[in-house]
């Protein structure tokens, strides 16, 4: 799930606010971390809604009809761009 590319449109988790719904792009992590997450079901191309995101604390998000807690430093770490609906 790691990759160095970029797409001009990617901006972190951590900087997108409640209610916005996104697409997973790339994960930027180690492979323990990597794990984790795609057993919660964070793979690219997956669509997530941003729940709660106070600008400090976990972040929660809503993906696969689940809602999941990330702390500050994962969300920094995992890339999302605009959903085509959006």
């Amino acid at each position: 799930m790691t990759t160095s590319l970029q797409k001009p449109q990617d901006k972190r988790l951590s900087d997108v606010s409640k209610g916005e719904e996104v697409t997973l792009s790339t994960v930027r992590v180690g492979l323990e971390l990597t794990s984790r997450l795609t057993s919660l079901g964070l793979t690219p191309g997956v669509q997530l809604q941003v729940l709660q995101n106070y600008g400090r604390g976990p972040i929660i998000i809503n993906v696969r009809g689940t809602h999941v807690a990330l702390g500050r430093g994962e969300a920094d770490r995992i890339l999302v761009e605009p959903s085509g609906g959006a």
